[in-house]
């Protein structure tokens, strides 16, 4: 994921049939697509400025979702009364995003990811600090147990801390606190009109960027470069359809492949050699990740009758992460 990419959720309660066996392969279909968009921004950040890349892979999935989407919803898919809500959400993930592409041409793409996995961790202290959410032991020792995987990932005070792990930090920061902040949005709002609002905002926001450095790419770039708008775009479909298709307790877990594709990645063509600290402080992290996301299903599906069960599913998917 990169880490915050768009997450449209469903709007309505509307019944359906679950198909696990066909969310999971979507979900993991989506890693796939993410770790290559990541992949491609940092293969091509270490050659064009941030702001580019960052306008080119938005301005393509931008394109991309809408010649799919708009023939089919026209442009009553952007009406909406949370006009306001919609541009806060997309201005954070904004920067969000470009973060995580500076992350990514500072240090490996599986460190930028593994911190990353810490975004729900910081939604769920922020529930308890700012929403004042009740945590008892088992949710306050996760987050605690979650946040030594990330000191162990970044490794503070070594000498071979890198000022990309802060990007990427800031990132997980900035998804955890929009999380809690939109955390109603999928209540009133349809996953289309969250998935355009998100492409059109990103797509005019990131081409500000462009007024801190532009390189007319050469062609074998243009291709790279759309190449990786193109896989963000697909990802977020796929990323959709799993939450579609089951409940996301049962396809989420599998949102952690993106690791392991990015650690096969970093390896095979940036010859990163994953170390002792990454695998142990990433297995911490998503322990923690997969262990808050069991609790908190748990937690809502001992609630009263009151909560349905779509916002219970949407509640859990918002603990969850990746664009």
């Amino acid at each position: 994921m990169s880490a915050a990419e768009c997450k449209p959720m469903e709007a309505t309660g509307t019944a359906r049939n679950d198909d696990v066996v066909r969310g999971i392969m979507f979900m993991i279909g989506a890693t796939v697509m993410f770790a290559a968009s990541n992949a491609l921004s940092k293969w091509v950040v270490a050659i064009y400025p941030v702001g580019e890349v960052m306008f080119a892979r938005s301005l393509t999935s931008l394109l991309v979702c809408a010649a799919f989407m708009l023939p089919m919803t026209g442009l009553s898919v952007f009406a909406t009364r949370r006009l306001r809500d919609h541009l806060a959400r997309g201005a954070s993930q904004a920067v969000s995003q470009t973060f995580t592409v500076i992350a990514f041409s500072m240090m490996p793409l599986a460190g930028a990811i593994a911190i990353n996995f810490s975004a729900p961790l910081f939604s769920g202290l922020i529930s308890v600090l700012w929403l004042k959410e009740r945590a008892g032991l088992a949710r306050w020792g996760t987050l605690i147990a979650g946040f030594i995987g990330v000191l162990i990932v970044v490794k503070p005070g070594a000498e071979s801390f890198q000022l990309g792990a802060l990007f990427a930090l800031a990132n997980a920061i900035m998804y955890g606190s929009v999380t809690v902040a939109v955390r109603g949005m999928s209540k009133t709002e349809s996953a289309n009109t969250l998935l355009m609002w998100q492409m059109l905002t990103l797509a005019v926001l990131h081409t500000g960027l462009l007024v801190f450095g532009f390189r007319w790419p050469a062609s074998q770039d243009v291709g790279l470069l759309i190449a990786s708008g193109v896989a963000n775009a697909a990802a977020q479909y796929l990323w959709t359809r799993a939450l579609h298709a089951a409940p996301a307790t049962a396809v989420s877990p599998f949102y952690y492949f993106l690791l392991v594709w990015s650690l096969a990645i970093g390896f095979f063509v940036w010859g990163d050699v994953p170390t002792i600290d990454l695998l142990v402080g990433s297995a911490i992290v998503v322990g923690s990740g997969l262990f808050l996301l069991y609790h908190e299903a748990q937690r809502r599906t001992a609630a009263p009758a009151v909560v349905m069960a779509p916002d219970a599913k949407n509640a859990a998917v918002m603990a969850v992460r990746r664009a």
